[in-house]
Formats: C-alpha cells, sequence, structure tokens
C-alpha cells in the first residue's frame, strides 16, 4: 500500500469514528442513552454495526466517548473565559455564570449530559458514571480555585454552593423564564460571596 492509499484510509477511519460519534451524541442528549440502541446508531451514522465496534468495543465505551467529548467542549469553553480574566475572580466568575446562563436558556437544551447520564446509570463502576463524576469533580476543583481568589473565609464550602447553584440551573432549565438564568446565576452566587466573607 502507497503511503498516500494508507493516509486516505486513516482519514476515513477517522471519518468514521467521528460520524459515528457524532450520531451517538446527538441521539444520546435527545433521547437519552438507554432509549437509543446500537442499531439506531448505524443506521443514522450509514456504518457497519462492525465499524462501530471496531472504534467502541461496547455500548458502554460509545457512551463515555459522548462524555468524553462533552467534556471537551464544556472545558474548552471555560477554560477560554478563565484565560480572560485571570486576574480578577470575580469577573471570571461572573463570565461563567454568563455563558452558563446562555447555555441553559438555549432552546433545545435538556440538560447537562453528564447529570442525565449519571441519572440513567445508578451503577458508580459504569464507565459512563466514571466520566461524570468525573467532570462534576473538576467543577468543583476549579470553583475552588476562584473562591480561593475571592478571599473568603471558607472557600471549599463557597465552592460546593457555587457547584449546587450550576448543577441547579442545569436541570432546571426546563422551568426557567427566558433570559431569567443569568440574572438568578449571578445574583445567588454575589449573595453567597457576600455570606462568605
Amino acid at each position: 500500500m502507497t503511503k498516500s492509499a494508507a493516509k486516505a484510509n486513516d482519514h476515513d477511519t477517522v471519518d468514521v469514528r467521528d460520524r459515528i460519534l457524532e450520531t451517538a451524541s446527538t441521539l444520546f442528549y435527545e433521547r437519552g442513552v438507554r432509549a437509543v440502541g446500537v442499531d439506531l446508531v448505524v443506521a443514522e451514522a450509514g456504518v457497519a454495526k462492525t465499524s462501530l465496534y471496531r472504534h467502541f468495543g461496547t455500548k458502554d465505551d460509545l457512551i463515555a466517548a459522548f462524555l468524553a467529548r462533552e467534556d471537551e467542549d464544556f472545558w474548552g469553553t471555560w477554560d477560554g473565559v478563565a484565560e480572560k480574566h485571570k486576574d480578577d475572580a470575580q469577573a471570571e466568575l461572573d463570565a461563567h455564570l454568563e455563558w452558563i446562563g446562555e447555555r441553559v436558556g438555549r432552546p433545545n437544551y435538556r440538560g447537562c449530559p453528564q447529570i442525565n447520564v449519571a441519572a440513567e446509570f445508578p451503577e458508580a463502576d459504569h464507565p459512563a458514571r466514571k466520566v461524570a463524576a468525573a467532570h462534576k469533580r473538576e467543577m468543583r476543583r476549579r470553583l475552588k480555585g476562584i473562591a480561593d481568589r475571592l478571599s473568603v473565609r471558607r472557600p471549599d464550602e463557597l465552592a460546593g454552593q457555587l457547584a449546587l447553584l450550576i448543577n441547579g440551573a442545569f436541570v432546571s432549565s426546563q422551568v426557567l423564564e427566558a433570559g431569567e438564568a443569568i440574572p438568578l446565576l449571578r445574583q445567588t452566587a454575589h449573595a453567597l460571596i457576600a455570606a462568605g466573607r
């Protein structure tokens, strides 16, 4: 096989993997992971079932890849915002609450993928549950870093409160009025910070 043919095969392999993951991610988010079978994923992606299993050994591996992809998107946005406000913890927190509030306010928003999947898989050792738990630990760790910079009395407690606030917004999106999430998030965070000083 020539080098160009090998490159083309590698590119095709990546394209198939990406198409499967993109399709599964959309279906999992819209319908829930338990409601979506591999037969639906392969039909919607237009690939053979063997291709799915070549790239993702099990459906659980596909679910974990979906969550890892969501993690990458979420933390990429977080990192971009944090970089813009690295010298001002309050401005950073406000900016995070703004983009999170915007996300929660999207018309097609169905909640945090990690929370959704964790609710569907009660087994603590499930691969997807592990990815979801790691995501929530990372959020709390990052919020603790912001809380430390805010010079509150109990930064770990504030980090927990802010995590609860953000996760509450994720699961409350269906009952919030249009445009309500950002001011509610900010006002509540400011009250928590003021109470913690």
